[in-house]
């Protein structure tokens, strides 16, 4: 057996908060093998991330640090050593994706001088040769057209082709180690699949070894060789894939084997009172160029759609990520511009101005993919979530607010003893929790959920989507449900509408559409999702 590349030997990290060390990784110890993948799996909080980040020392000195063990890089300790050292091994013979590109690259910078930066820093290219290396990156990574990528900025590219432009820095020196942290968690099943297979083919190529680092567990079976299961800041258990996956020992293990959402849609009676009923609607976005602006196209975001959502049903809607799903939802619910009838309870409201549909507000209610972001850090639970009274129950005492609001947060799963707290004492199934309770504490007749659960860990997804439905049957809410997590939406949805560029190109009951698609693009979408864990292992090697 040879030498490991990396031997992460008894690693504790600790954390100082309120002056004590709270320990967040305990005695940890695996090993990376040249051209070996490893995965380290576990729920938010288990200590992955930070086992990583541990590894370049990327973590917050001095209010981190490691009471035990030893870091060995090609036998060299990496905790030991200076800062000048680490340097050079960080991005240079170990580099790290991770999991948000669009806030791991620097919005100001072009894609050109974000690549070229690193070959410059750590190889010394001139401006003519870094270039030249960025295009030949960016085509290994499967950017087309890259030429005409080089001056683009982040936000101008899809979250694939920005996930790519993060892969082809992380490879610009030709690492021994690549670190994936979550790199396909904010992705489309369809974008998902095409990294994984980038990152298999490219670690062969390129010999190098990888860390990769997910709560996913179907990830895990189509790409690593071995696996590490991570619990409470301790590793549980580990092994070969094979062994893991078909002999688990830990309870733990077997529980986030068991983990994906069960169940399907409540039952909607025939009769059920149509809520929502809007199209054909458009939503198109003009192109203007030149200096005086003209139009000279449009982005046909949403083209001709129609939707309709009665009393206690679930209508999904699905598609890759530009596919006009979100922007569909939000036209629904008024807060984009559209073209085309839209009818709320036997009421039409596309032509309501902004003080005339105010009221109606609190009957139509959005949840939104994000919690880190949509509930504001400065306000506490109880604050967040009686929002909405204040604006739309004006007549309600402070006691009756906090009556409704400890309802609410009971009914998602939430102690009302906790309200005084802020959102970051909550974990990230918690803060969603929180977002769900501060829609359903106006008791709404329409909610949309925009990819509700794509940021939550397996786990975590099953219980919200046990959550929805409970919520759904309790209250006989009408959901718009956009997803791109095809078992998440076949577990909740009695419709679906299929889109692909602002069109829907497939519809009918979610059962049909699961078990017999007709178009060539929802059959590439369901065997991203549901055929790959078969089959991609195999793909990915050839």
């Amino acid at each position: 057996m040879t030498e490991p590349l990396l031997s992460v030997q008894d690693l504790s990290v600790a954390f100082r908060q309120d002056g004590r060390d709270m320990l967040a990784v305990d005695r940890v110890s695996f090993d990376v093998r040249k051209g070996e993948t490893v995965a380290l799996v576990g729920e938010s909080g288990s200590g992955k991330s930070v086992s990583a980040l541990s590894i370049l020392r990327l973590l917050p000195y001095p209010a981190a640090s490691h009471p035990s063990g030893r870091i060995l890089f090609k036998g060299q300790d990496l905790l030991a050593a200076d800062e000048d050292a680490m340097r050079r091994v960080r991005g240079d013979d170990i580099t790290m994706v991770f999991q948000e590109p669009m806030t791991s690259l620097n919005p100001l910078h072009t894609i050109e001088r974000q690549v070229g930066e690193i070959l410059k820093l750590h190889r010394g290219l001139s401006d003519r040769d870094a270039r030249a290396r960025t295009l030949e990156l960016l085509s290994l990574v499967g950017i087309r057209d890259a030429e005409s990528r080089l001056g683009a900025y982040p936000h101008q590219l899809s979250g694939g082709q920005r996930q790519r432009v993060m892969i082809a820095m992380s490879l610009a020196n030709e690492p021994d180690l690549l670190i994936a942290d979550e790199p396909t968690t904010a992705l489309d099943v369809t974008v998902q699949a095409q990294i994984l297979k980038l990152l298999a083919e490219l670690k062969d190529r390129l010999g190098m070894a990888m860390l990769f680092i997910t709560h996913d567990l179907g990830i895990v079976r189509k790409v690593a060789d071995r696996v590490c299961v991570m619990l409470k800041g301790r590793i549980v258990e580990q092994g070969t894939v094979a062994e893991v996956f078909q002999n688990p020992q830990h309870p733990y293990t077997k529980k986030l084997l068991a983990a994906e959402p069960k169940g399907r849609a409540n039952p909607v009676p025939a009769d059920a009172p149509t809520v929502v009923e809007a199209g054909p609607i458009k939503v198109w976005f003009p192109i203007k160029r030149g200096f005086l602006r003209r139009t000279v196209g449009h982005v046909k975001a949403v083209d001709s759609v129609s939707v309709r959502v009665r009393q206690g049903e679930t209508v999904g809607v699905v598609g890759e990520s530009g596919s006009g799903k979100t922007t569909l939802g939000l036209a629904v619910l008024r807060l984009v511009s559209s073209e085309g009838p839209i009818v709320f309870l036997g009421r039409r409201i596309d032509s309501l101005g902004s003080g005339a549909i105010r009221p109606m507000r609190k009957d139509l209610q959005v949840v939104f993919q994000d919690p880190y972001g949509s509930l504001s850090p400065r306000l506490s639970v109880a604050e967040i979530v009686e929002e909405g009274l204040l604006v739309q129950k004006h007549g309600l005492s402070y006691a009756r607010r906090r009556d409704v609001v400890a309802r609410a947060l009971h009914d998602v799963g939430i102690d009302p003893a906790t309200m005084d707290r802020y959102p970051h004492e909550f974990s990230g199934g918690q803060r969603q929790r929180i977002a769900i309770a501060r829609a359903m504490a106006l008791e709404p007749r329409f909610v949309m959920l925009d990819e509700p659960t794509s940021a939550l860990d397996m786990s975590v997804q099953a219980q919200i989507v046990e959550l929805l439905r409970d919520l759904q049957k309790q209250r006989d809410l009408a959901y718009m449900f956009i997803s791109h997590d095809l078992k998440v939406v076949r577990a909740l949805a009695n419709h679906v509408l299929v889109m692909q560029n602002g069109k829907v190109v497939e519809e009918g009951p979610a059962e049909t559409i699961f078990t017999q698609p007709q178009t060539d693009y929802t059959r590439a979408l369901f065997a991203a999702a549901f055929n790959l864990e078969a089959d991609t292992r195999n793909t990915v090697r050839e």
